[in-house]
C-alpha cells in the first residue's frame, strides 16, 4: 500500500524494465541530454548536490544579513532605536535556523514520515490560535507574540504541508489517478482546511504560496492533468471574490494594471513606484553598500518584502542577478536530489519544499520588478522575519535528510563518516 516502488510520473511503472538501446538516433539530445547530465547517479553528484544546497543556503542567508542591517538601520535611528536591532534579531533567528538545519538533516527518513501528521496537527492548532490571540499588523492577522518575540505560524505550516502531502500521497500513490483519492484528504478538508485558516488572517500571499505547494504535490503524485484545470478556474474566480470584496487588494490590482493609484495614504502605486525607483538608480554596480537612499523611509519596510529592491540599489544589476543565480543554483540541486530519490515520498516532499522556497523568490522578486502585483511574501533567507528565516531552515533540512542519505548509501562500506572522516583526511594529508 505505501506505493513506495512506484516510477515517477513520466517513467515506465514496470520494474526492471530495460531503458532503450543506445544506438544512432537514440542518444539523448536537447533538453533530455541537459536534464540526463544534471541527474548525475554518482557519488560525486550526490555530494555536489548537498554542498549546493547547503552552500547556496548559507550565501543566501549571509547575504541577507548584510541587508537586514543596512535597510532597517536608517530607521531605527529614525525611532530613537539601536541600528543593530532588526541585524542582530535577524542573526538570533539565523543561528537557531543552522542549528534547527544542521539538526533535521540526521533524521532517519523513516522518522521524517512519522512527523508528518504531528507536523500538520501542531501547524493547524497554531493557525486556529492566531485567530483568538494574534495580533494584526498591517491588516494582516497572523502573528502570535511570546514576550520581545513573536512566530508567525503561516510560515512552519509551508514545511508541515509538504511532508503531510508527501506522506499522503505515497500512501495513495496508486490511486492518485482517481480524483476522488487525490482530493480526499489532500484538498478536503485538510489541505483547504489550513489555507482557510491562513485566509481568515487575511493573508491571501501566503494562502497562495501554500496553494501552489499542495497544486506541485499532486502533480508529482501523478493526478490527472483534468483536475489541475478545474482546480485553478475554481481558484481564479475565488481570487476574485477576495479581491473585488477587499477595497485593499482591488487597489493594488488597479495600481498593477496601471489604471488607478489612488490618493495619499492610499496610494497603492508609491511603494511599487519607489521600489523601482530603487532599482533603476541602482544602475550595473550599485551605489555602494549602506549607501541606499530610498530606504530613507520612501520604501516602506524596506528590510521586509520589498528588501530585493535596496539590494538593487547598492548592489546594483550584478547584485541582483547574482542572487537569482544562487536560487537557480539551489532549485538544480534540490531538483537532482529529489530525481535520485528512491521512494516517492523523498520526490513529493522536496518537490513542494522547492515549490515553495523558489517560487516565493521569484513571486517576491516579480512583485518588486512590477511584473506581478504587490501581494506582500518575503523573500526566502533574505528578507527580516525570524519565523520565515527558521521554516526556510527546516525545510532545507529536510531536504539536505534526503541528499544525505544518498550520500551515505553511495558510499563504500566502512568509509568513515562525519568528524572521523575529517580526522581520516587530515592524516592522509600528513
Amino acid at each position: 500500500m505505501s506505493g513506495t516502488s512506484r516510477a515517477p510520473r513520466g517513467r515506465s511503472a514496470k520494474a526492471g524494465t530495460p531503458g532503450p538501446k543506445r544506438g544512432r538516433g537514440r542518444e539523448p539530445r536537447g533538453l533530455s541530454k541537459w536534464f540526463t547530465r544534471i541527474e548525475d547517479p554518482s557519488l560525486r553528484g550526490a555530494q555536489i548536490n548537498y554542498y549546493v544546497v547547503l552552500g547556496t543556503t548559507l550565501a543566501l542567508t549571509f547575504m541577507g544579513l548584510i541587508m537586514v542591517l543596512s535597510s532597517s538601520s536608517v530607521e531605527a535611528i529614525a525611532r530613537n532605536q539601536s541600528a543593530f536591532e532588526a541585524f542582530f534579531k535577524q542573526s538570533l533567528w539565523a543561528l537557531v535556523g543552522v542549528v534547527c538545519l544542521a539538526g533535521m538533516q540526521l533524521i532517519p527518513l523513516p522518522t521524517l514520515k512519522k512527523l508528518a501528521w504531528p507536523a500538520l496537527g501542531v501547524a493547524g492548532l497554531l493557525l486556529l490560535l492566531v485567530l483568538f490571540i494574534g495580533k494584526e499588523i498591517y491588516g494582516n492577522k497572523n502573528w502570535i507574540f511570546i514576550g520581545p518575540f513573536s512566530i508567525q505560524p503561516s510560515e512552519f505550516a509551508k514545511v508541515a504541508l509538504a511532508l503531510w502531502g508527501a506522506w499522503v500521497v505515497e500512501r495513495k500513490a496508486k490511486l492518485m489517478d482517481q480524483w476522488k483519492h487525490a482530493v480526499v484528504p489532500l484538498l478536503a478538508p485538510f489541505g483547504l482546511l489550513i489555507v482557510g485558516l491562513v485566509l481568515l488572517g487575511r493573508d491571501l500571499g501566503t494562502a497562495l504560496i501554500l496553494l501552489l505547494i499542495l497544486a506541485v504535490v499532486m502533480f508529482v503524485g501523478g493526478a490527472k492533468a483534468k483536475l489541475f484545470g478545474i482546480a485553478a478556474l475554481m481558484g481564479i474566480v475565488g481570487i476574485l471574490g477576495m479581491v473585488l470584496l477587499a477595497p485593499n487588494r482591488m487597489g493594488r490590482i488597479l495600481a498593477w494594471l496601471h489604471i488607478a493609484c489612488g490618493d495619499g495614504p492610499q496610494d497603492y502605486c508609491y511603494q511599487s513606484e519607489q521600489g523601482l525607483f530603487a532599482l533603476a538608480s541602482g544602475g550595473w554596480f550599485g551605489v555602494g553598500l549602506g549607501q541606499s537612499r530610498q530606504k530613507w523611509s520612501h520604501i516602506p519596510e524596506a528590510q521586509n518584502d520589498f528588501i530585493f529592491a535596496v539590494l538593487g540599489e547598492e548592489m546594483g544589476l550584478l547584485g541582483t542577478i547574482f542572487v537569482v543565480v544562487l536560487y537557480g543554483m539551489l532549485a538544480v540541486a534540490m531538483y537532482r536530489i529529489a530525481v535520485r530519490t528512491g521512494t516517492i515520498f523523498g520526490r513529493v516532499a522536496i518537490s513542494g519544499i522547492m515549490a515553495w522556497v523558489i517560487g516565493q523568490a521569484f513571486i517576491n522578486i516579480g512583485m518588486v520588478t512590477g511584473l506581478l502585483p504587490v501581494i506582500g511574501v518575503p523573500l526566502p533567507f533574505i528578507s527580516s522575519g525570524g519565523s520565515a528565516l527558521l521554516a526556510a531552515f527546516l525545510g532545507i533540512g529536510v531536504v539536505l535528510s534526503f541528499a544525505r542519505e544518498q550520500r551515505v548509501r553511495l558510499q563504500p562500506a566502512g568509509t568513515p563518516r562525519g568528524l572521523a572522516a575529517l580526522f581520516a583526511k587530515r592524516r592522509a594529508a600528513k
